[in-house]
């Protein structure tokens, strides 16, 4: 007997999955294996090469909705047509100046996420400018103006893995929104499949760093990871999801022994002030989490990175620097500094340039691997959450 369809807006949280009592891909379908997909496709009455067809549809082709696969069957695509594929629509969208494009997307359910594609260019090229012929329909107004697909060395996408955040950062936009739910499989590749058709261009890069705690969303991310390694195509290696340490969650990851980077969000040199930026380092001490790092570095031979947001005399000194080191001594990490971007809701500063550049020297003189990560996209509401934020 075949599954019964789940339709749009039928409990959200429960979509794409699959039953355990069944063993029945329940849609949406994005996210779902060749071999889920032909499994399905089979239920339905269809002969098993559809399953391939279809999978070609919704990855390569980004297909959105089963009635407009033209190879399938009039009559099928009739009966099916109202089951969901999983993809988001774009309900605003902001292009700054350096060709970094963020997108709010909107659910099945009507929450909405950030998801941010950001180009880089060959050295020394200047982004060339055209115009989008379908701005209206991607949700402005305005015609917005694009990058040159042609030119773009690499595509990278920052994306959400949960609706909000609940870790509270203090400086961060998306913790004074609070959080609502965790994101589906489904709703984390679409995001990047939208990016990559709005680009025009195919995705090399994926950062799990947008809205929410990756390791609080650990299946769906996981879910999320083999989908776009085997379906889209990108490599794990360049993947990277970080994550601002979770109890034992680092340990259970490193299990897994996947190929991807691991970013720990650190920010703060000791515990006092860690505590001060992130609530949940509360019940979870420094040392403790950079224990579970080194055990990450044992089973996985990966190094870990640790991101520093650096806040204007409050981490950014010398002598924090120092302190830093010394924790991060004989340690296979790699530290990458990244300068403030301020929101209104806290009165926190970007550094200055000669502040950052004396950081990183005091880390190089303690032989600690080092670079900084200039933010893109500051004219478009940069800092994660801000967006969304102006925009509901």
């Amino acid at each position: 007997m075949s599954a019964t369809p789940l339709l749009p807006g039928v409990d959200s949280l429960t979509k794409q999955k699959l039953d355990t009592a069944s063993g029945e891909l329940t849609p949406p379908l994005l996210g779902a294996s060749l071999a889920e997909l032909t499994a399905w496709v089979q239920q339905q009455g269809q002969p098993a090469y559809r399953g391939k067809q279809l999978h070609e549809w919704i990855y390569q082709k980004g297909v959105r909705s089963l009635a407009d696969i033209s190879v399938f069957p009039k009559q099928w695509r009739a009966e099916v047509a109202e089951i969901p594929i999983g993809r988001s629509t774009i309900h605003y969208r902001s292009v700054a100046p350096d060709g970094t494009v963020k997108y709010l997307l909107q659910l099945a359910d009507g929450y909405i996420i950030e998801t941010v594609g950001i180009p880089t260019y060959p050295r020394g090229e200047e982004w060339e400018r055209g115009r989008w012929k379908d701005a209206g329909k991607r949700g402005n107004s305005d015609v917005e103006k694009f990058p040159n697909p042609k030119s773009l060395e690499r595509l990278t996408v920052c994306v959400s893995t949960q609706v909000g955040c609940p870790m509270g950062c203090d400086f961060c936009a998306t913790g004074k929104g609070g959080y609502k739910r965790n994101l589906t499989r489904h709703e984390i590749v679409d995001q990047v499949l939208t990016v990559q058709e709005d680009f025009q261009q195919r995705v090399s890069h994926i950062v799990f760093m947008g809205m929410g705690e990756p390791l609080l969303n650990t299946d769906n991310v996981l879910g999320a990871i083999k989908s776009l390694n085997q379906d889209v195509g990108i490599g794990q290696r360049c993947m990277t999801v970080s994550t601002v340490g979770i109890r034992d969650r680092i340990r259970k990851f490193a299990q897994h022994k996947l190929q991807v980077t691991l970013a720990v969000s650190l920010h703060a040199h000791n515990q006092a002030l860690r505590e001060k930026l992130i609530p949940s380092a509360r019940s979870y001490p420094i040392e403790d989490l950079l224990a579970e790092c080194r055990e990450y570095v044992e089973i996985t031979g990966r190094r870990v990175t640790f991101e520093y947001v650096l806040l204007a005399d409050v981490n950014d000194l010398p002598e924090h620097a120092a302190e830093l080191a010394q924790r991060l001594r004989r340690f296979q990490s790699h530290v990458n500094l990244i300068p403030y971007n301020p929101i209104s809701e806290v009165d926190y500063k970007r550094p200055t340039s000669s502040r950052i550049q004396a950081f990183v020297k005091v880390l190089k003189q303690h032989h600690i691997a080092v670079s900084v990560r200039y933010s893109r996209g500051l004219e478009a509401d940069a800092a994660c959450g801000q967006l969304r934020a102006s925009k509901q």
